[in-house]
């Protein structure tokens, strides 16, 4: 098997890497510390991400978009991943769901998401309805040549951002072997949709500056062409979508994991304890090894997926195991980066003790670990089952 980058994909990520370092990097403090990302900072990052090429770059090149391949964009979004996530969330990469927009709906949402001129956000998850889509209370039901949504929605990302929403709702039901089961639909919303209220989400102690949002619908009327994809089939419209965001995650936790790793091996290079380096103490070195292996091993899994999308042959299985593990491996890292540095490792001056916090969202949002497991193992039992 060949595992090596062509000069193009080492070119580019040494292009992200130098963006991450020089463009980011510099305001990471100053949004932990505000949990927010000042407008003309946003309008900074974005200027110069479409300037370098790195805006849109997961659309396709005849859109508009970068036109990356799976493994290439894997390898941007790992660079990129390093960084504080409100800043690196601005090089924007809008949600493939929107390749589905036909007609006027790619001049109005799909191209200006494209040229930086507009941003979206999903909008699935309920209050009563976090992993088991199906149960959403929100709907959308016909009224000749509308539909009216009633509904709440919540763990919004960015909505408070966004200037549409990709809306998810029950538009019927239908008869399955477990009973009745929603029909979903997807829908684009404008934001100030007379009926559509955006209202301040949580306070998560993950991705300072990068916030959740409350949804509420009431009796917004939006026309019958704002739904996106054929009714009823929402979840078809969000099948690639839900794949390659998976992918997505785990190539920015090995961004993250990365750097921890680096910290925590400089540190151990460099920290004396009882007259040597800490690093010579098995302790430390074989925490460091022990880091290294997983992380390698989780970057084969999040490359081999993307490869297998490259080829039109990747699985929910594949980006299942690529996030559960790339995830899981993150949480272990930042963990024991942390444990080598001691308490130093705790402290705002090194980037560990927000790495270690924004770590724990990873295992939840896009699908929870137990999700993941759950979708690997069905797959492996249902050949046995039918």
């Amino acid at each position: 098997m060949e595992f090596s980058l062509s000069d193009e994909q080492r070119m580019l990520v040494d292009s992200a890497r130098a963006f991450t370092e020089k463009e980011l990097y510099p305001y990471e403090d100053e949004v932990e510390a505000s949990d927010e990302v000042r407008p003309e900072l946003a309008r900074q990052i974005r200027e110069c991400a479409i300037a370098q090429g790195f805006y849109a770059a997961n659309m396709p090149e005849d859109l508009g978009g970068g036109g990356l391949d799976s493994v290439s964009l894997s390898l941007v979004e790992r660079e990129l991943g390093r960084a504080n996530f409100a800043l690196q969330y601005l090089v924007g990469r809008p949600s493939n769901i929107l390749q589905a927009c036909v007609g006027e709906q790619r001049e109005r949402y799909l191209l200006p998401c494209i040229r930086g001129e507009k941003t979206d956000c999903l909008a699935m998850t309920e209050p009563g309805a976090g992993s088991d889509l199906r149960s959403m209370q929100c709907r959308a039901e016909r009224d000749r040549d509308s539909y009216i949504i009633n509904g709440t929605k919540h763990f919004i990302s960015h909505a408070d951002l966004a200037d549409f929403v990709i809306l998810f709702a029950a538009t019927g039901e239908e008869e399955s072997s477990r009973g009745p089961r929603k029909l979903i639909s997807a829908f684009l919303v404008d934001k100030g949709t007379p009926g559509f209220t955006v209202r301040q989400g949580y306070h998560s102690v993950s991705h300072r500056g990068y916030h959740n949002c409350i949804l509420e619908f009431e009796n917004c009327r939006i026309p019958a062409e704002q739904m996106l994809g054929a009714e009823h089939q929402g979840f078809n419209v969000a099948n690639d979508w839900l794949g390659t965001t998976r992918l997505q995650v785990a190539a920015m936790c090995l961004g993250r994991a990365y750097r921890a790793l680096e910290h925590a091996t400089d540190w151990a290079a460099e920290r004396q304890q009882f007259g040597q380096y800490i690093g010579r103490f098995q302790g430390v070195g074989f925490k460091l090894a022990e880091m290294k292996m997983r992380l390698e091993a989780s970057e084969l899994l999040t490359l081999q997926a993307a490869w297998k999308a490259d080829q039109g042959v990747a699985t929910d299985t594949d980006y299942a195991m690529a996030k559960l593990y790339t995830t899981e491996m993150l949480a272990f890292v930042a963990d024991e980066a942390i444990q080598i540095h001691g308490g130093m490792g705790l402290m705002s001056d090194l980037p560990l003790e927000r790495i270690w916090r924004d770590a724990r969202v990873e295992r939840i949002w896009e699908g929870t670990s137990e999700i993941q497991r759950h979708i690997i193992s069905r797959d492996m039992l249902r050949p046995r089952w039918t």
